[in-house]
């Protein structure tokens, strides 16, 4: 990111800075309470030092892991239409790298079992969009 735009990232602080933009929970609360208590920290102005002391300090998580994690827990509901649904499902899906007929056989575990009792019984989809599309048909007749 920083060689894509070297002039806005040329000194360290900025790139600190930017950084800072994405920090969340208590990561985010640890650098306002630099920014507000210690100004002159090394770690707001020198990248190496801030990268060093946050990935000391906080976990950076596996997120391939957890995004699996969160699609395996994620369910139609009820009350969902597929389209709000398929939106969701997606964010998560993409992130994951998996190859399409795999996000097909996730999709299905993660929809209501009488539109699964429906899929079972129509001719198997070849392409995940025309999966889609058959998905869709049935939700709005269900």
């Amino acid at each position: 990111m920083f060689q894509a735009k070297p002039i806005t990232f040329q000194l360290e602080s900025s790139q600190v800075a930017f950084t800072m933009s994405y920090l969340q929970g208590i990561a985010f609360n640890h650098y306002m309470a630099l920014l507000q208590f210690d100004p002159n920290n090394t770690m707001l102005s020198n990248w190496l030092a801030f990268i060093q002391k946050f990935s000391s300090k906080f976990i950076v998580f596996d997120t391939i892991a957890e995004v699996e994690e969160n699609l395996f827990n994620l369910w139609m509901c009820n009350n969902k239409h597929f389209i709000t649904f398929i939106i969701q499902f997606e964010w998560e899906a993409y992130k994951t790298g998996w190859n399409y007929n795999t996000l097909q056989f996730a999709l299905c575990c993660a929809l209501l079992q009488p539109i699964q009792d429906i899929l079972c019984l129509t001719p198997k989809q070849t392409t995940y969009d025309s999966y889609k599309a058959l998905i869709t048909q049935v939700n709005q007749h269900y």
